[in-house]
């Protein structure tokens, strides 16, 4: 009888749950909506055909190749100016080649920290921001932004990427295009295609199966290209043994062909090689397309300009004048369907959004900074009496990436200072805090960190100085917060288990400091989440090895413009296994997963449903559940999607992203969320069949706050 009544009882209980949920508002991701340009492709390049046609072979020549460094020639007959190209994802990196150059951009958080946010309109407004500034600063093209895959934690420009996911980094990419392009600033994805490590990037050749380039490599391109990208930055590295730029395999077949993009193609700075196959690839325009030829990059390739050495191709009949006329069409083409034969670039108006800017910039921090570890709910530092030391390696300086990808910005705020700021004389700051200092205070904040740049690789391993320091002070002080400044993943196993709490700053702007400083106190409930896996050592990788044989790690910028180095292969082994896809498949445990963040307040996941137990190819499967903030403080969840192929012919990865949603939640407060599956996102691609394929069979639904912790999950199966 008792037993009866129990089992009736969770009958009673589960109706009553199931009546609560009934109607709960519903939350789910808005609909994307690409740029669309104000001159369609078909209107433009018929009007640039005809501009073409009236064109000397001279002028046409001249648009084929960059001015000035950073300049596509102007276009008298079409009512084109010149128009100046800008570096770059994270804000204007700003230079002295316009006479009314800006004097200041702001610095935003990179970019893996504003994917750290997961959030798709904070994205658009972010792009929005930089395009602005573009536009106040006459600035017409952005070279930005930058989408390569961050398959290893070593390589220097990971920190103006979008993380190791392709269905994360497309979602962030695409909202990014459209931010900026409606600014009437034109956006550039780069680096297309396969630049993942910076080592020798000129004289690398990255080897890659077609199935990797289609399922990891291209998607963000791909992504981008459908948002309404005008144009793209080929690589400084070799793809399946031909350098990007003059390889047909890249441009024609990968961008053009299977992506379908139609606009502007240009080669980044000094990547040509070959200009008889740069003709024929695809390519539109070579950058610089001049420079100084006693520079060391020409010591084995000599004078490789398209300009230059067109006219002695033509002669020699290697290439036609309808190759140079494609060319010059589509650089025309681009700059006529953003309708720069019509408006000034520069608009002086947006100087006066740059306090809007910043605010953005720091929303982003707020959002990507990411909590790894929080022992005892040391943090937040809410009682007014803590006595706190900061000390470390970066208290004091401007924490940013190098490279193309700087931005100087102004008003920065270091971390001293954003502490000074908030907790006021509760800080006392030390360079190098005495035992007795240390033991003193209540909790100690640690600085550590890296600088990343393009042109060189850094170790994965923090400096042997830097992990003394973290373990010294957490040995005398088990309240030791340590505050990680980088641009990728590092090595924390030494101390990760030593110190009480780890917040991840990435390289945060100059206004990150103060979103630190909020989070720390608990004026800000931390909610980003990694886009990448942070390994316990670079051997667990899926990357490693991948220096050539007897070669270390370098930094400056002195190698990268030696082009008599033998080129070296990078395998990429691990074919579609990048990422947490490698971590699972192998079963190798990460010391942070994919995905993972801590908040200040609680979420429970129940009620998963899905509306049909059967999919059709053609149909699509909606997937709900309920989220609840069963905490006590107001935050925000980036509830996650994954699915896994249970019965497949091919190798599959164990799960994969497939959606996600950055929710807002009052403390008690509860919402459905609803994801929808279709059959792309059930599908993979085959290299015997050139395209993607998808099998009928089980898949398995999984719903999680992490690529390691899958909280809820369900089973439908695809039949034909």
């Amino acid at each position: 009888m008792k037993t009866k009544l129990c089992a009736f009882v969770c009958v009673l209980f589960t109706l009553s749950c199931t009546m609560e949920n009934k109607d709960l508002p519903v939350v789910k991701n808005q609909e994307f909506v690409p740029f669309i340009p104000p001159i369609s492709y078909e209107t433009a390049m018929a009007r640039a055909d005809s501009v073409v046609k009236t064109m000397t072979l001279d002028e046409r020549i001249d648009m084929i190749g960059g001015h000035n460094f950073f300049f596509i020639h102007d276009a008298k007959k079409a009512n084109l100016p010149k128009l100046y190209l800008s570096d770059a994802t994270q804000g204007v990196h700003l230079r002295k080649d316009l006479d009314s150059q800006l004097e200041k951009s702001v610095a935003m958080p990179c970019p893996i920290m504003l994917t750290s946010t997961w959030d798709r309109q904070l994205s658009h407004e972010y792009a929005r921001c930089v395009g602005e500034e573009c536009r106040a600063g006459e600035i017409a093209v952005l070279l930005g932004p930058g989408m390569n895959i961050y398959r290893i934690s070593q390589n220097g420009r990971n920190f103006e990427y979008f993380g190791e996911d392709p269905y994360l980094a497309s979602r962030m990419v695409e909202n990014y295009v459209v931010g900026i392009q409606r600014t009437g600033t034109i956006a550039t994805l780069k680096h297309f295609l396969c630049n993942n490590t910076d080592f020798r990037r000129r004289t690398s050749n990255s080897v890659v199966s077609e199935r990797a380039v289609h399922e990891i490599y291209l998607p963000a391109f791909k992504a981008g290209v459908d948002a309404g990208a005008l144009a793209v930055m080929t690589s400084y590295n070799q793809v399946n043994g031909e350098w990007a730029a003059q390889s047909k395999y890249v441009v024609n077949k990968l961008l053009r062909k299977d992506l379908g993009f139609k606009w502007l193609v240009m080669s980044d700075w000094w990547s040509v090689w070959n200009p008889e196959k740069a003709f024929k690839s695809g390519l539109d325009l070579d950058m610089p397309g001049e420079g100084d030829l006693n520079w060391s990059l020409f010591r084995k390739y000599g004078n490789s300009f398209l300009r230059s050495n067109a006219k002695k191709l033509l002669k020699e009949e290697k290439i036609s004048v309808d190759d140079i006329n494609r060319m010059a069409s589509h650089i025309i083409a681009t700059e006529f369907a953003m309708e720069l034969d019509k408006r000034p670039v520069k608009d002086i108006s947006y100087l006066s959004n740059f306090p809007k800017h910043e605010a953005v910039a720091l929303q982003t921090a707020r959002e990507g900074i990411v909590l790894l570890r929080n022992e005892n709910q040391i943090l937040p530092l809410k009682d007014p009496n803590l006595k706190i030391l900061a000390t470390g390696f970066y208290l004091k300086e401007r924490m940013s990436g190098g490279g193309s990808a700087d931005v100087e910005g102004y008003n920065w705020l270091t971390i001293l200072d954003g502490l000074k700021n908030r907790f006021g004389s509760q800080v006392t700051y030390s360079e190098n805090p005495t035992k007795e200092e240390l033991e003193q205070a209540d909790v100690v904040l640690v600085s550590v960190g890296t600088f990343d740049s393009e042109a060189w690789d850094r170790p994965f391993d923090l400096p042997a100085n830097m992990n003394k320091k973290v373990m010294d002070i957490a040995s005398a002080n088990p309240n030791t917060v340590v505050i990680v400044n980088s641009g990728g993943g590092v090595n924390m196993s030494q101390w990760n288990e030593k110190v009480a709490a780890i917040l991840y700053s990435w390289y945060p702007g100059q206004m990150g400091n103060q979103a630190l400083a909020e989070i720390l106190a608990g004026d800000v409930n931390p909610s980003g989440k990694l886009p990448i896996t942070i390994e316990k050592k670079f051997e667990d990788s899926p990357g490693y090895p991948y220096l050539p044989s007897g070669e270390k790690l370098y930094t400056g910028w002195d190698i990268d413009s030696q082009m008599d180095i033998p080129i070296y292969d990078v395998n990429y082994n691990e074919s579609f296994l990048v990422g947490y896809r490698w971590y699972d498949f192998k079963n190798i445990e990460p010391l942070y997963p994919f995905g993972y963040g801590l908040s200040y307040t609680t979420f429970d996941y129940s009620g998963l449903k899905l509306s049909a137990k059967q999919m059709k190819n053609s149909d699509a499967l909606k997937v709900s559940f309920v989220l609840e903030n069963s905490g006590d403080v107001d935050g925000s969840e980036i509830a996650q999607l994954y699915i896994e192929d249970v019965e497949s012919t091919q190798p599959r990865p164990v799960k994969e992203l497939k959606d996600f949603i950055r929710v807002n939640l009052k403390a008690g407060e509860k919402v459905r969320v609803e994801f929808t599956i279709d059959k792309q996102d059930l599908s993979y691609y085959n290299e015997a069949a050139a395209g993607w394929v998808v099998e009928p069979g089980i898949f398995n639904v999984l719903i999680g706050t992490s690529s390691k912790n899958i909280i809820l999950k369900d089973q439908f199966e695809l039949v034909k």
